[in-house]
């Protein structure tokens, strides 16, 4: 922020009210950037980690509607993302279709940059699940800008930190199942800490753009971990003893087959094809942006032990 040749980007966030958006916003403004959240159904004002961010109603259906809305905008970020197929809110619509409009609407605004949030093993041959596929066309639409257009791609494993859905989902159910049914129990994670996240598109958008720049950037803690290395975990930070079982395949697909119908699943058919490909970085890519993955266990340890009591 006192580093004088810094420029001073105007940035705009889809998706900036959730979880690593949040986050994002608050370090972008914290680094003196200004910080604009697109959203559908946005307050005149949001308040970020008690930071003031100015918040934009925008209809991200139309194309239209969101180049009128990145005008003056320097940076884009696309944080946009659901693990849940709902109505029109499909894997094919948030994930690809949506990224179609944004880099046309980027384009024509005249945007510089646009940073996408993709998955792990997106860039893999035949991803195994819907959710990966939608992901890899997303990331297809991205790279196909034009080249005034700088695009750079980040793909974490699962996200941890003050508020992630993943150990605080977890979390919840271990406090009333003794006995815990645990799907693709050998399913391998490389969580990496919210603010490590936030650190790589902040270290990005410090940079100056560079027209025609494609970049892809793998984000992951310092080291892998089970599903049921991070279950007992989330259990032993809770102080709770819990029985960890592993489920077969078959019962894992039937439960997916199942859960599915359900407003708001806990899981899913399609979850159980993303498990069967790890989520680990085979190149860590924090360590390309002088960013040092925080530990796991020095992170949640105190977060988790927190909802002791609650």
């Amino acid at each position: 922020m006192n580093n004088p040749s810094k420029v001073i980007e105007h940035v705009a966030i889809i998706g900036g009210s959730g979880f690593v958006g949040r986050h994002l916003a608050h370090r972008l403004h914290t680094d003196g950037h200004r910080v604009t959240v697109l959203t559908r159904q946005a307050p005149a004002n949001l308040s970020i980690e008690q930071t003031p961010i100015r918040g934009v109603q925008v209809d991200s259906q139309s194309t239209a509607a969101l180049t009128e809305a990145l005008s003056g905008i320097t940076t884009l970020v696309n944080l946009a993302g659901i693990l849940h197929q709902c109505g029109q809110q499909s894997f094919n619509a948030v994930h690809a279709e949506l990224p179609a409009r944004l880099v046309q609407a980027c384009t024509t605004a005249g945007v510089a940059r646009y940073l996408h949030m993709s998955a792990l093993r997106a860039d893999m041959n035949q991803p195994p699940s819907a959710y990966l596929r939608s992901k890899a066309c997303g990331e297809m639409m991205a790279r196909e800008a034009p080249q005034q257009l700088a695009v750079i791609i980040f793909r974490p494993s699962i996200i941890f930190g003050e508020g992630d859905n993943f150990f605080g989902q977890f979390a919840k159910m271990l406090r009333w199942m003794p006995v815990f049914p645990l799907v693709c129990p050998n399913a391998r994670f490389a969580p990496v800490w919210v603010d490590n996240v936030a650190g790589a598109f902040s270290v990005v958008i410090n940079q100056p753009a560079q027209p025609g720049l494609r970049e892809t950037y793998n984000l992951c803690g310092p080291r892998s971990y089970s599903f049921r290395e991070l279950i007992r975990f989330t259990a032993g930070a809770l102080g709770l003893p819990r029985l960890i079982v592993g489920l077969p395949n078959w019962m894992a697909q039937l439960q997916g087959r199942v859960l599915q119908h359900l407003p708001g699943p806990l899981f899913t058919l399609d979850n159980y094809y993303s498990l069967q490909s790890d989520s680990v970085c085979e190149c860590n890519d924090l360590e390309r942006l002088d960013i040092k993955p925080a530990a796991l266990e020095a992170i949640m340890t105190s977060l988790l032990a927190r909802r002791r009591s609650g």
